[in-house]
């Protein structure tokens, strides 16, 4: 099952989006400030975060440039009830997913997650296969000390 984190320091709203959420089918954690989240992100595995944009202290663009550097892929959808194109395109730029304005519909919301839920399960299989790939058929298992044998292996690294 699928887990989004929710994150919005209005806690009635973290409560409705993880009801909507869950009745999807997804699996929902709840975080109502950006450290908060930071910390949920740390210890769980989660499959998209779903940010407010206006929250005291670490606002979303913040959070959402701190995920970016522990995972580029992790999808992010940004909501605001206090949307301008401006923000919209920076959250953009800055690698969200997707923005969405409050209040939305609800089969918006679960369309937007369903659709960014799946794009990085791509992201995380692939990596599994490549990992797999490249621990099985990496030339590390390959045992050669002559200068021939070397200079195949330089020869794979730059090919690498």
């Amino acid at each position: 099952m699928e887990t989004i984190l929710i994150v919005d320091d209005e806690k009635n709203y973290t409560l409705i989006l993880a009801a909507v959420l869950e009745d999807a089918g997804f699996e929902t954690l709840s975080a109502n400030s950006g450290d908060e989240a930071l910390e949920i992100l740390s210890k769980s595995d989660v499959d998209l975060v779903l940010t407010d944009m206006k929250m005291p202290q670490m606002d979303g663009i913040s959070l959402l440039e701190r995920i970016k550097k522990e995972d580029a892929d992790l999808p992010v959808i940004m909501m605001t009830a206090h949307g301008t194109v401006e923000k919209a395109v920076e959250a953009m730029q800055k690698g969200a997913y997707n923005y969405i304005l409050k209040p939305f519909d609800n089969e918006r919301l679960v369309l937007y997650a369903n659709k960014a839920v799946r794009m990085y399960g791509v992201v995380k299989e692939n990596r599994q296969l490549r990992s797999a790939v490249e621990n099985r058929y990496s030339f590390h298992n390959i045992i050669g000390k002559s200068k021939a044998m070397q200079d195949v292996f330089q020869v794979i690294r730059k090919v690498a």
